[in-house]
């Protein structure tokens, strides 16, 4: 009963509108589930108290405005770390930034790829595009090539494992965020992630009680 009512007040703190009557409450055994296994490099704080998830698209204009407020979260929080977890919806493209992405991390700059995709000022509208821009922030594309293939079935499991958590967590779109035991289906201005985190922090079910 506590956890269904601090849900609800927890909704109307952090969004409003339409998507405020689809944030949820989820397991700690599930919320701990999708952060167990990364499988990439974290953004922000190496010993963190919180972790936040986020679900992308390279091509999703509200992911691309998120960005922006989860620099800033980062800045003032020295105890959080963001977990970007890249799940396709747009297409083709959109399949082969976040393909990009993934293969990026066995040179070590995943973060470097990600940041400069979902910087970019207009959609991808080709992998030229995703590789002019993934070049320019440091990217090897030659090594990006052999990695792409080398690794193939690492990157379709990693890919796989983002949509079923993805579906199994009913999100409509992107964004899609997770912190703690909450999962907020929408992005996020700065002050309601602060209220996210701080709620992650707390343990949630003793700030219910």
């Amino acid at each position: 009963m506590f956890r269904s009512i601090f849900a609800a007040a927890l909704m109307l703190a952090l969004v409003a509108g339409p998507a405020a009557a689809q944030v949820r409450m989820l397991s700690p055994a599930a919320a701990q589930a999708l952060s167990a296994e990364p499988g990439v490099e974290m953004d922000g704080a190496r010993q963190a108290s919180v972790t936040l998830i986020e679900y992308l698209d390279y091509n999703c204009g509200y992911c691309k405005k998120m960005q922006p407020e989860i620099d800033r979260l980062l800045k003032t929080d020295t105890g959080v770390r963001v977990l970007y977890k890249p799940w396709p919806l747009f297409g083709p493209v959109s399949t082969y930034a976040a393909r990009v992405t993934l293969a990026a991390q066995w040179q070590g700059k995943y973060l470097a790829a990600h940041k400069a995709l979902i910087g970019a000022p207009s959609r991808l509208d080709s992998e030229a595009t995703v590789r002019r821009l993934v070049s320019a922030a440091g990217v090897d594309l030659a090594r990006l090539d052999r990695d792409l293939q080398a690794r193939r079935s690492e990157i379709d499991a990693m890919l796989r494992r983002n949509d079923e958590e993805a579906r199994r967590l009913q999100l409509q779109g992107t964004p899609g965020l997770v912190a703690g035991e909450v999962l907020v289906p929408g992005g996020l201005p700065h002050t309601a992630l602060q209220q996210l985190v701080a709620h992650a922090r707390s343990g949630g079910e003793a700030a219910a009680r």
